[in-house]
């Protein structure tokens, strides 16, 4: 059985470069916005009413074999480059660059990784990036980085590629491991950011200043499920998970996070004087399909983006977007997505996703979904 690292394994490019998408067909009330996007991932509306995308990038021809521990074959080794970067989108749907030259890696089996999600905290830009560190090819670690809006420039807030090596998972998974980690989303939670890390199986709180802690070893109750998409809402985090491939439907859950006051039974990898700090799993929701992104609409309902609901491995059209009514039931809001990687509501209620996120650099597109 294949496993993912970021949120794709090895059938996922040769599904996108040799399957017709254009016989995918998205649902009447998905429209495509933008297009010609590298990659597109995390994406989040800023201050200025803006939407900002985290793009992967085309990777690069990097190697740093004998440098350091690389990935193992057939996934690794990686070669990397400075190739992602962060789009803005306008209301007209123009896109411009807010930042570039961020670590861009391409692993032996094709897969792209680069800056995989983005927040704002007051008012500040912050990028998570997954194709970073040694082991991805690059000179710098994957970490999460304040960016500057006015020139472009970023700097490193946390270093998590070092953070991971020093706190390691209870039950890492050998034969599927990345060294420095393969990051996918983030959320803001009581002034700190939350980073999810799928291949370890870990969420670690960040503070602006850099200060890190983990809260929450995944892998130690649950094993290795991929935990992949996260959100804050109402004092809570709920966190989405991929699981394995082959693709099993409805296999993949929604588990509900609160803080928790219980010791390191919960997130082993904790000091002690860190354990009042960490999550615990309060409950947790059934019946949904490769999960890669969650969001609560303004109808306050929850909102499930699944990368492909059909059985085996990634299928262009299979994606949609399903939401959780009020009486626990799991519907579709909208279907015909090929391998979409994130998504997020703007101010105007309109749900926006990042579709063909899994793509060869120049396929992505940003969907928009009307969810009524």
């Amino acid at each position: 059985m294949k496993t993912l690292r970021t949120f794709l394994l090895t059938a996922i490019v040769p599904a996108i470069v040799f399957s017709p998408v254009s016989k995918a067909q998205l649902s009447s009330n998905a429209h495509v916005w933008v297009s010609g996007l590298n990659g597109p991932r995390g994406l989040r509306f800023g201050p200025d009413g803006s939407l900002y995308v985290a793009e992967a990038g085309a990777g690069g021809t990097i190697s740093t074999q004998g440098k350091c521990v690389q990935v193992i074959p057939p996934v690794g080794p990686y070669l990397g480059g400075m190739t992602s970067r962060i789009s803005k989108i306008d209301q007209h749907g123009n896109r411009t660059t807010v930042a570039s030259g961020f670590p861009s890696t391409t692993a032996a089996v094709g897969d792209l990784s680069g800056v995989a999600d983005i927040a704002f905290v007051d008012g500040s830009l912050y990028a998570l990036t997954a194709g970073a560190g040694c082991s991805h090819g690059g000179a710098l670690p994957n970490g999460l980085y304040r960016v500057n809006r006015t020139n472009g420039s970023y700097k490193l807030v946390a270093n998590l590629s070092e953070f991971l090596q020093e706190h390691p998972v209870r039950y890492p998974n050998v034969a599927d491991f990345e060294p420095d980690g393969t990051f996918y989303s983030m959320a803001e939670f009581e002034h700190r950011l939350y980073a999810v890390e799928p291949n370890h199986g870990q969420i670690i709180s960040i503070s602006t200043d850099g200060e890190m802690r983990s809260v929450l070893d995944v892998s130690a109750s649950e094993g290795h499920i991929v935990p992949t998409a996260i959100v804050a809402h109402d004092g809570q985090l709920y966190l989405g998970n991929l699981n394995l491939f082959p693709i099993v439907p409805t296999s993949s859950r929604i588990l509900t996070l609160g803080n928790s006051e219980c010791s390191k039974a919960s997130s082993p990898g904790l000091d002690d004087d860190d354990s009042p700090h960490s999550l615990h799993i309060l409950n947790s929701k059934a019946g949904f399909t490769s999960v890669t992104g969650v969001a609560f609409g303004p109808d306050g309902l929850l909102y499930v983006l699944e990368l492909s609901d059909a059985p085996g491995y990634p299928t262009p059209g299979a994606g949609k977007v399903v939401r959780v009514n009020r009486n626990g039931a799991i519907e579709d809001v909208a279907t015909g997505f090929t391998v979409p990687t994130a998504m997020t509501f703007g101010p105007d209620g309109t749900l926006y996703v990042s579709n063909l996120g899994a793509a060869p650099p120049g396929a992505g597109q940003i969907v928009r979904v009307d969810i009524h």
